[in-house]
């Protein structure tokens, strides 16, 4: 192993490449799902030519996405985890495949959850029911902003998610709420992801702001204390610092969107010459895929194929280049939930003369084996390495 190893992965959250062989399984919208290609031909067509170059369209098809020249490997991969959430694709990725799916509550919280929390906050909850996270804040929030009460509730994913106005509380007390909701959500009620919704402005033009936080549940060692044992730098950007609990990351960065995610992540490849660079863009979920917004979700694929442009450049003759998805959020079909797909492998190192195909991955898994093999560490769970397909190169 050399101490120039560096490796940049980056996860476009919800760009899901087609629905996966289990699909059907978790519903009609998911087996019909294909965000990346849907996204694509709701706008006639993706700009995108950094993508393209990695393989992208030789995957699936992309309309206005020409990879007939590529030069990188690619490939898809199924999940393992129950599940089609941030957490079970995260996890997975570094090792952790959830056998057993994590609870839902699609009628609400039941009591021996809420009146702990409501004694804790000492004032009672509003909402408590699966919601759209924006919908549910335009419908609460002015009875909200006049008694303080928190707006509690769910989704199809395993969360439990607390709404409050800026001005009303403050980001800390809702932090702290967080993490006393976390606290109690254990054995039968051992949710994924606890999640702080701080919003601001008035009613009928209420929005979400940037200081969202994530407490996740943690499942023990992964690949990322491999490489922390190994005094190997990981450098968590995003929300990645919280899907993971701390557990293996050494520096965590919040941002403030995807534009600023990438301009995080490449003033840390300046500083950090040997190490995991490991940035989460959500953009594409938060804003785009929830909101059944297929053209803002364009967009936010061509920006962030235009600083890919400016990223690949930065990359040196040793460096290693990930980039993929943890799950789907197709923005086409009915509902705005997450979709069970299948999401995109594109690797690609400096000097690379030819296109690799990588074919299709049974586990996420696999890529935290070939993260671990790149390394040179352990790795402590599941998935096999592809890395023997790359170190030719």
């Amino acid at each position: 192993m050399t101490d120039k190893r560096r490796l940049i992965w980056i996860v476009l959250d919800s760009c899901g490449i087609g629905a996966a062989k289990d699909a059907a399984k978790y519903g009609e919208p998911d087996a019909e799902s294909n965000t990346f290609l849907h996204v694509a031909e709701a706008v006639g067509g993706l700009r995108a030519p950094n993508l393209a170059k990695l393989g992208l369209s030789r995957i699936v098809s992309i309309p206005g996405v020409d990879s007939s020249h590529a030069v990188g490997a690619y490939g898809k991969m199924q999940e393992q985890s129950h599940g089609k959430d941030t957490t079970n694709g995260h996890w997975e990725f570094v090792g952790v495949i959830l056998d057993k799916p994590m609870p839902t509550y699609s009628h609400g919280f039941p009591k021996e959850i809420i009146e702990p929390f409501e004694q804790y906050v000492g004032k009672q909850v509003l909402a408590n029911k699966p919601a759209s996270g924006t919908v549910v804040i335009e419908e609460y929030g002015e009875e909200h902003l006049a008694t303080g009460r928190p707006i509690v509730y769910t989704s199809a994913d395993s969360v439990f998610q607390i709404a409050a106005h800026e001005d009303v509380v403050p980001v800390d007390t809702l932090y702290d709420w967080c993490s006393y909701a976390r606290s109690i959500l254990t054995g039968e009620h051992a949710v994924g992801r606890v999640i702080a919704r701080p919003f601001r402005g008035k009613p009928g033009n209420f929005e979400r702001t940037d200081r969202r936080r994530d407490f996740s549940l943690t499942f023990g060692d992964t690949v990322l204390n491999a490489l922390q044992d190994a005094q190997i730098p990981v450098i968590g950007i995003g929300k990645i610092g919280d899907i993971y609990g701390g557990s293996g990351i050494d520096e965590a960065i919040h941002t403030h969107d995807n534009t600023n995610g990438m301009e995080v992540l490449m003033q840390y490849m300046d500083k950090i010459q040997h190490g995991l660079l490991y940035a989460n863009l959500v953009d594409f979920d938060s804003k785009y895929g929830h909101r059944n917004d297929p053209e803002g979700f364009a967009r936010a694929i061509e920006a962030f194929d235009e600083q890919l442009g400016v990223l690949l450049p930065k990359l040196g003759q040793d460096d290693v280049l990930c980039i993929t998805a943890d799950h789907g959020c197709d923005p086409t079909v009915p509902g705005t939930n997450h979709t069970r797909e299948y999401v995109p492998l594109l690797f690609f190192r400096p000097g690379m003369n030819r296109a690799i195909d990588l074919g299709v991955r049974e586990t996420f898994a696999d890529l935290g084996a070939t993260v671990a093999d790149y390394f040179g560490v352990q790795n402590p769970r599941a998935g096999t390495s592809f890395w023997s397909a790359l170190a030719t190169e």
